[in-house]
């Protein structure tokens, strides 16, 4: 039984996530082609296809593994869109724009899927109750991802962007943290968590970072739907 649960369980969350990665990515491509740089269109990322934008660990691996220690929140990424910020017509300003597109597909995403819910009584009885638990999912990964991408550390959407409204002589030592960024977090998300644990100290700072903003979030699509 426990098995059957953890099946079903998984089962309302592979396709929220698979959209919400997706089409965050896809969102990325589309707006740096509108831009004027062709990169991802040439290598065939701005598509909806989920198969050209899975990456083995962020978007499979570490979301099972986070549905599974049970985390306080859920999350994953795909393979990042390549981006030749120089080809863009006004590289400071559109690099903004690029990277906000991602986070803002997941706001739209939220917002729809919430409004979805008022058409969950047409759905047959039988496959309500699972088709209400994806959409609630799909609200709460979108949400997540939003909040969490707007992080301002790169190469997470939210350090580009802070990397392109910053002066000239601040934004280029910040953007070469990018390289480590990856490190950074995996040290804020996982090992500074287990060092707490271990010294009787809560120092998951990326929960309590982004608690509130998803909170936030969630109660204004809620009220704007008009589900809350």
């Amino acid at each position: 039984m426990q098995f059957d649960m953890i099946l079903y369980t998984a089962s309302t969350w592979v396709l929220p996530v698979l959209l919400a990665i997706t089409l965050h990515e896809a969102a990325h491509g589309f707006v740096a082609h509108r831009l004027g740089d062709d990169t991802a269109y040439r290598l065939g990322r701005v598509t909806l296809n989920p198969l050209k934008h899975i990456d083995l660990f962020g978007t499979i691996l570490l979301p099972a593994i986070l549905l599974l220690l049970p985390s306080p929140f859920l999350f994953g990424y795909a393979k990042p869109v390549p981006v030749n910020f120089l080809a863009l017509g006004h590289p400071r300003r559109d690099m903004v724009l690029v990277a906000a597109a991602g986070p803002a597909t997941n706001v739209v995403l939220a917002t729809v899927a919430a409004l979805s819910f008022h058409l969950v009584s047409y759905v047959p009885i039988g496959a309500a109750p699972w088709v209400a638990q994806n959409l609630k999912n799909a609200v709460i990964i979108n949400v997540v991802l939003a909040v969490f991408n707007m992080l301002p550390l790169p190469p997470l959407d939210g350090g580009r962007i802070v990397a392109g409204l910053l002066p000239t002589f601040l934004a280029e030592p910040f953007a070469r943290l990018e390289p480590y960024g990856l490190l950074i977090l995996v040290a804020l998300l996982f090992f500074l968590p287990m060092l707490g644990a271990q010294i009787g100290i809560d120092l998951n700072i990326i929960a309590h970072i982004i608690t509130t903003p998803i909170e936030i979030l969630l109660r204004f699509i809620m009220w704007l739907t008009g589900i809350g």
